[in-house]
């Protein structure tokens, strides 16, 4: 029987570490890989015969919002150790349909049920909590990559990680990682070197994911040889997790004070105040980078804006109290809107493409659908999706981004009838002063114009929909002598050759038109002859688009597809020739 360890990445872009465990325990498999083909071709001879396959990603989720119930149960007991889980719901894109890990095993022909017995199983589990328990941790090892953490710090970590699970040989039951003979990929003796060796964080990160999947493979031997030492949260039904039991006199070691934590509210706010300036050229980069994003990926969007947490503002913040206790002991940390990005869409749908994107970009945090948080309580009122995003620091940071490495930012998208509720009752009820026998009507009146909005995004959707399927995009000349594509038969044109992409900003249309004249292609039976010669197919796979890519994005890629390094050069692209060049290689299979 082989026990198997997965730390599943959340999208295919990142790598995957798994880990194989024999029935003795020995590491007969450690490696890393990105695409579920790649995960299930690794996998492939461990798991034709008996096996459990534990992952460390959510299989089952059915909450529409907040933890589910097995999260709820292990942060009870983990969270003050440090190894609390995040909340998984099906609000959130990656979990809205079937989640990757139920989407593996579903692959692989394996059972899901912790109680059903079968001999090809998969199970969840989680690592941290996992850790705490086996070597009796009085918090959690700091080796994963968080704002603050330096290189020598994370391989500190992960060096004490490897060690404790090498003296496992001698455990109940035993973990046998090391194995004689020279040192050659893909062995523990490999990984060990690649932390001493390693000069920046991501390699780090790639051995980081590996040795979690040992982890998750020994939860499962684990589980198997002492399940009277095991602990199952949750159930079948709402989504569980696997851990072994925490010691119950286990406690956790003190929390150590940050050096930079400023607990009175004076002096945070005089701190505050001293880098109001930095805080606003950061919120400046926040704005570029988001609206970068976007443009690269051709988007629909309204408009992208930003603000620095005003001095007064952040000094009231820090001042709250709730029954006399301070709610932010830390202001400067635990204050984390310091940094405000509002994305403001056409239509609703666009609001989950702009979430789905920026996933794919940065590191989100913290994910909040106020909507959703609103309809769930039975009533109409404030709607907005709250993003609370970092630089993904496994990815190089542009010089343009200098201030952004450490800070996060609150980035909130609504569509523009949201945004007009949100301004206009905002406004009222914070600068407006209304007399107390009024307050209900108003309320009333508050949660009517909310759903009639909320109905108009809905019947705006429908006409931008209806409109789409209306643009066949049959017309493939143009309405007057002039021999180029006007930027409103380009969008008519591409609404019917890429029926399945959302619109792009009309600005964009423009934009491209001129590099398409510059190609040389003067009418859209040429564009449409140009067209006919990408392999649509061959070029999304190899893009692995992560989000839902605007119609002049698809075009750019096509183009690019089509005249290679000679579209790359066009003087029109003259500011993207570098990230032109890197798209280019992914084309082609470098």
């Amino acid at each position: 029987m082989y026990f198997v360890g997965v730390d599943l990445a959340w999208g295919e872009r990142r790598p995957t570490g798994l880990a194989v465990l024999d029935d003795a325990g020995r590491l007969v498999h450690v490696s890393a890989a990105t695409s579920d083909d790649d995960i299930v071709a690794a996998l492939g001879p461990y798991v034709d015969d008996d096996c459990l396959v534990a992952i460390d990603a959510p299989l089952i989720v059915n909450n529409a919002s907040g933890n589910r119930p097995a999260e709820a149960q292990l942060n009870a007991d983990f969270a003050r150790f440090d190894a609390g889980a995040h909340p998984s719901n099906t609000g959130k894109p990656e979990f809205r349909e079937q989640p990757r890990g139920a989407r593996i095993a579903a692959r692989l022909g394996l059972d899901m049920n912790p109680r059903s017995g079968r001999a090809r199983r998969a199970i969840e589990v989680y690592p941290h909590p996992a850790t705490v328990a086996l070597f009796r941790l009085g918090r959690t090892l700091k080796y994963k990559n968080k704002p603050g953490r330096d290189l020598a710090q994370l391989r500190a970590e992960l060096m004490v990680l490897l060690d404790l699970l090498e003296s496992r040989v001698t455990a109940d039951p035993p973990l046998v990682v090391e194995s004689p003979g020279e040192e050659r990929p893909g062995s523990w003796q490999a990984l060990r070197s690649a932390v001493e060796s390693a000069q920046r964080k991501s390699e780090l990160r790639v051995v980081e994911d590996q040795v979690d999947a040992v982890v998750c493979a020994y939860v499962a031997l684990f589980a198997t040889r002492s399940p009277e030492r095991t602990t199952t949260y949750g159930d079948f039904e709402t989504g569980y997790i696997v851990t072994p039991t925490l010691p119950a006199d286990l406690t956790p070691t003190p929390r150590p004070r940050r050096a930079t934590a400023i607990t009175d509210p004076d002096a945070a706010v005089r701190e505050y105040a001293r880098k109001q300036p930095q805080r606003a050229r950061a919120t400046d980069q926040f704005v570029q980078l988001v609206t970068a994003i976007l443009d690269d990926a051709g988007i629909n969007y309204l408009t992208v804006t930003g603000r620095a947490k005003s001095v007064s503002s952040f000094a009231t913040k820090a001042a709250r109290a709730v029954d006399g206790r301070r709610v932010f002991l830390d202001p400067l940390q635990d204050i984390t809107d310091q940094i405000g990005i509002r994305v403001i869409t056409y239509v609703h749908s666009d609001v989950q493409a702009v979430v789905d994107l920026l996933s794919d970009q940065v590191i989100v945090h913290d994910d909040r659908d106020m909507g959703r948080e609103t309809a769930d309580e039975g009533r109409f009122g404030y709607a907005s999706r709250h993003l609370l995003v970092s630089l993904d620091p496994a990815r190089e940071t542009p010089d343009a981004y200098d201030l952004l490495p450490d800070r996060q930012a609150q980035v909130q998208i609504r569509t523009v009838l949201q945004h007009a509720w949100a301004e206009f009752e905002h406004d009222i009820r914070y600068k407006g002063t209304i007399p107390s026998e009024h307050v209900p009507e108003f309320d009333r009146r508050f949660t009517l114009a909310a759903g009639l909005l909320e109905l108009a995004d809905r019947e705006f959707s429908a006409i931008r929909d209806r409109l789409r399927e209306g643009m066949t995009g049959t017309q493939l000349e143009p309405m007057d002598d002039d021999p180029r594509i006007s930027p409103r038969e380009l969008a008519a044109f591409l609404a019917g050759q890429y029926a399945d992409a959302g619109w792009s900003r009309i600005e964009h249309y423009a934009w491209i038109s001129t590099l398409v004249l510059e190609l040389g292609i003067a009418s859209l039976v040429e564009l449409a002859t140009c067209l006919r010669s990408v392999d649509e197919e061959t070029l999304a796979a190899r893009m692995e688009y992560r989000y839902p890519p605007g119609a002049v994005r698809r075009l750019d890629d096509a183009l690019l597809w089509a005249y290679g390094d000679t579209y790359v050069d066009l003087g029109g692209n003259a500011h993207r020739h570098q990230a032109l060049r890197e798209r280019l290689a992914k084309m082609r299979g470098a």
